[in-house]
């Protein structure tokens, strides 16, 4: 079974909402909106400091008693770090096993991409597992949609390195890059893996209400609509009213 927290993610696809920016007035926001998870964006919020990011995640779950998920996104990956690799990582990892946040306050899921270093992915990946963290593998294709077959060596690859949850997100330049990511979440739901796959942009937003029908067990989404981690997020109350009229 795949969970997030309390969530279990086999009954039903969380709608996550990106933290960038205002941590505990976007996340009030978020709860009140509807949100099943937050993405704790530390890139896009400008957190570097360890105490600091401990204390934003403790408040954060707190206040609203959402399971987190961490991520810390390189610029390779569209992300916004500012820094070495190193701190980049040594960050996330302390954030999983640190003394400053008990298993309750911590984060629930980390968010670890698959083109980082082998080496600093698995340590990533060992602290998560160490301390019961969901591992979300993540890989992020901004210019295009790779062919279908790359696609799922993407998600075996993300499994592989030890993935409890595969997340691909593509640039579709047709409707049919679109029904092939559709297809690959669909082929592995079937096959009982976990997965995410979201279509960016214009094209690819509908991708985001309907992805979760064909397998896709997150989708995710902005609290103010002025403001998103991705281009063709939409808002959280939109999505979960447009998914609940579907279901």
């Amino acid at each position: 079974m795949i969970h997030i927290g309390q969530l279990d993610l086999e009954k039903r696809a969380a709608v996550v909402a990106v933290i960038l920016e205002k941590p505990l007035e976007a996340s009030r926001k978020a709860a009140e909106m509807g949100a099943d998870l937050l993405e704790i964006r530390l890139d896009l919020l400008g957190i570097r400091n360890l105490e600091t990011a401990a204390e934003t995640i403790q408040k954060v779950k707190s206040e609203t008693g959402l399971p987190v998920i961490l991520t810390n996104r390189s610029v390779t990956e569209g992300g916004k770090w500012e820094g070495k690799e190193d701190d980049r990582i040594e960050l996330l990892t302390n954030l999983l096993s640190t003394n400053l946040l008990s298993l309750k306050d911590g984060p629930d899921a980390v968010d670890i991409e698959l083109s980082a270093g082998r080496e600093e992915r698995d340590q990533v990946i060992k602290a998560a597992r160490a301390y019961g963290k969901t591992v979300i593998i993540s890989s992020h294709n901004f210019s295009k949609t790779p062919a279908l077959q790359e696609m799922k060596t993407i998600l075996e690859e993300a499994f592989l390195a030890g993935a409890d949850i595969a997340k691909l997100a593509v640039m579709p330049q047709s409707r049919r890059d679109v029904l092939d990511l559709l297809r690959v979440a669909l082929d592995a739901r079937e096959a009982g893996n976990a997965v995410c796959t979201i279509a960016m942009g214009k094209l690819g937003r509908h991708t985001r209400v309907i992805a979760p029908f064909y397998g896709s067990v997150l989708t995710y989404s902005a609290v103010d609509s002025e403001v998103s981690a991705a281009p063709g997020q939409f808002k959280v109350d939109e999505l979960k009213k447009i998914m609940e009229l579907l279901e």
